[in-house]
């Protein structure tokens, strides 16, 4: 066979397998996140008023300071998909392990500012806006455009974390002796939806909560 020959069998080869390809893309089912609601969610983490609720549930709105002492509300996340955890900066256990995989996290979107980071101190009385700035510093976070850790009224903290986020098992009013320990990581979307939730001290959930995020992406 020629030479000519060989080369237009060839190109039709890369053409049709092309062809295969673009097919597959235009065909293969587009990931989608489930939107979760009360009923969704297992009952000891959801208040006993909004329980069964099958609606749509989102965010309450707050207001906090951040580890520069800006007041932050919900209206500083419209638009933006975030991750949310609660911890505090004295922690000997989980913490220091969650705060080192939302790292990660924070290191992949580090230059999309679609995507932010809220972490939640569940000790105000100790974790006032200083030690939250230099707790923020140890991980190498010298801006608070992507990565807040958020200080302010700890009955609202607590409310946010077991009525808004489903984060807390436990149950309390946030009084001077309740204390809420959890390792859920919580993604949360453009529209205060809640998207998924993840284990922050496990480095393969954090891996899936890096590809979820990557998933909201491509839907907004």
């Amino acid at each position: 066979m020629k030479r000519s020959g060989l080369i237009t069998i060839g190109a039709f080869i890369l053409i049709f397998i092309g062809g295969i390809s673009a097919s597959y893309q235009l065909l293969k089912p587009k990931q989608t996140l489930k939107i979760y609601k009360p009923s969704d969610i297992n009952p000891k983490l959801v208040d006993e008023a909004i329980r069964n609720t099958n609606g749509e549930h989102t965010i309450a709105p707050f207001s906090l300071l951040n580890q520069n002492g800006k007041i932050i509300t919900e209206k500083d996340l419209d638009g933006k998909i975030y991750v949310a955890d609660f911890f505090f900066t004295t922690c000997p256990s989980i913490c220091p392990t969650m705060s080192k995989q939302m790292l990660r996290v924070f290191d992949e979107f580090k230059d999309n500012q679609k995507i932010m980071l809220l972490s939640h101190t569940v000790m105000p009385e100790v974790d006032s806006v200083a030690v939250l700035k230099e707790y923020a510093l140890r991980y190498g976070i010298d801006s608070d455009n992507k990565w807040l850790f958020l200080t302010g009224d700890k009955k609202e903290i607590y409310q946010l974390a077991r009525k808004s986020y489903f984060a807390a098992i436990n149950e309390g009013n946030g009084d001077k002796d309740d204390f809420i320990h959890t390792e859920n990581f919580v993604l949360i979307d453009t529209k205060k939806r809640i998207r998924g939730f993840y284990d922050g001290t496990n480095k393969e959930e954090v891996e899936k909560l890096i590809e979820d995020i990557h998933i909201l992406l491509e839907d907004n």
